[in-house]
Parts: structure tokens; C-alpha cells; sequence
């Protein structure tokens, strides 16, 4: 996993000092998007259903891809 990365953004403001915009780093700005496709997929997933991490272990014993 890789660090965060430090987010220090820049603002642009309008002549009255209001925050109108946002520069980021291209690192941080990256991270951001990867976030937002992650939680995406997990929005569209959730109604799915799981399988226990046992099930899953035993399945693949069984079926030759992972040793005792």
C-alpha cells in the first residue's frame, strides 16, 4: 500500500479573500480520483452477496490452488 499523499492545497481566491478554487499536486490529485472509482465500485456492490473467508479458503484447497 502506498503512503498518502500530503495535501497541501493551494487556493485562489477572488479579490474579497473568498476561496474559489483549488490547486493540487498531480500525486494527490490521482489519489483523489483512485478514492472516488473505489468507493464507486463499492456503492454498485453492496447489495451483492459475500461468501465466508473459510468457504472461500476451502474452495480453493479443494480445488488445488492453495496448499494446507
Amino acid at each position: 500500500m502506498h503512503p498518502r499523499p500530503t495535501f497541501e492545497p493551494e487556493y485562489i481566491t477572488d479579490t474579497e479573500g473568498n476561496r474559489k478554487s483549488i490547486i493540487l499536486s498531480i500525486e494527490a490529485y490521482q489519489e483523489l480520483l483512485e478514492d472516488i472509482e473505489d468507493l464507486a465500485v463499492l456503492a454498485e456492490r453492496r447489495e451483492e452477496s459475500s461468501i465466508p473467508h473459510a468457504e472461500v479458503l476451502a474452495d480453493l484447497k479443494r480445488n488445488g490452488y492453495l496448499s494446507d
